[in-house]
């Protein structure tokens, strides 16, 4: 059995059983990539495939457990070359980050200044995605890191760090008048209607979740992925909106004012996983110590280090 045989049958997975596409992504020509599961197949003495006609639709329950150890032993395989290319130059390679929209924008980038005068030789990749997306890019070790809120603590096939607490603020035009009231509460943010994350980002389900214990039904008129699109739809008057208080950079220059809602949301708490007994690269430790240690020097109130 060859690694090259286990890596044709992830990217096969990967790409829905495309063969062509497969082949593309690991810049072979279609005929190889046919003859690595074949060669597999016949090894194994069993078929990994549901086949229709000539096409692969799917795996069998027996290709479902090989495609699980391969993913293992991929992993296994990486971890390897990474202890040899840490010896021979530990200041250079790749170190590829997934995160969503809100860390990669607002929280990563003074981190990755910081990393980048460390380990000029380093080229970062950042990888936009889904919290889903984010775990299994993870287990499937085709990032080295995730960075988000949901999800990562929920996989156990992933080592997760927490970073640090966040929670969220209003924004709203100059004049409204919830910038008014004494106290804030939830009833009172009922009463306009409302711009914010959409399910499965930034805190959505426990934002939800919040309003739901408390009796009340949110008025939702739009929700999003990207804190800027929730600004430009408080720019249009459509609602307020509520978003991670890490993402009030600049609101002063978008005709925006803010009010920190933080007593009315349980806290948030940021994580990186990263797959279990991945070999960490000194520079890929360092990106982690460097998170922290920015969380721990941080003077603003937007996120917060763990107690």
């Amino acid at each position: 059995m060859e690694i090259r045989q286990l890596q044709s049958l992830l990217k096969l997975i990967d790409n829905n059983y495309s063969v062509s596409k497969a082949a593309d992504d690991m810049f072979l020509v279609q005929s190889a990539v046919s003859q690595h599961l074949k060669k597999l197949e016949e090894e194994l003495g069993s078929d990994l495939f549901i086949r229709k006609g000539k096409r692969l639709i799917g795996l069998t329950a027996i290709g479902g457990q090989v495609a699980q150890h391969a993913r293992t032993t991929l992993a296994s395989v990486n971890s390897i070359y990474a202890i040899g290319q840490d010896h021979v130059n530990q200041n250079a390679g790749i170190l590829r980050i997934g995160s969503t929209h809100t860390q990669a924008r607002y929280v990563l980038p003074p981190v990755i200044k910081a990393f980048n005068r460390a380990y000029p030789l380093v080229e970062l990749q950042i990888h936009q995605g889904t919290p889903k997306q984010l775990v299994q890019w993870a287990e499937n070790d085709e990032i080295d890191f995730s960075i988000c809120t949901e999800a990562l603590a929920e996989s156990n096939q992933l080592t997760n760090t927490p970073c640090y607490k966040w929670n969220r603020s209003l924004i709203t035009l100059a004049g409204h008048p919830l910038m008014d009231v004494p106290e804030l509460t939830l009833q009172h943010l009922c009463e306009h209607p409302l711009i914010t994350y959409v399910y499965g980002f930034t805190g959505r389900k426990t934002f939800s979740d919040t309003f739901k214990k408390a009796n009340l039904e949110p008025h939702v008129v739009l929700s999003a992925a990207d804190t800027d699109i929730i600004k430009t739809y408080v720019q249009e008057e459509m609602g307020i909106g509520i978003i991670a208080s890490m993402a009030l950079d600049d609101i002063q220059y978008e005709n925006l004012v803010s009010r920190d809602v933080s007593h009315l949301f349980p806290w948030e708490v940021t994580r990186i996983a990263y797959l279990n007994d991945k070999f960490l690269r000194q520079y890929e430790q360092k990106f982690i110590d460097l998170v922290l240690d920015y969380i721990r020097k941080s003077d603003t109130n937007k996120v917060q280090r763990l107690d």
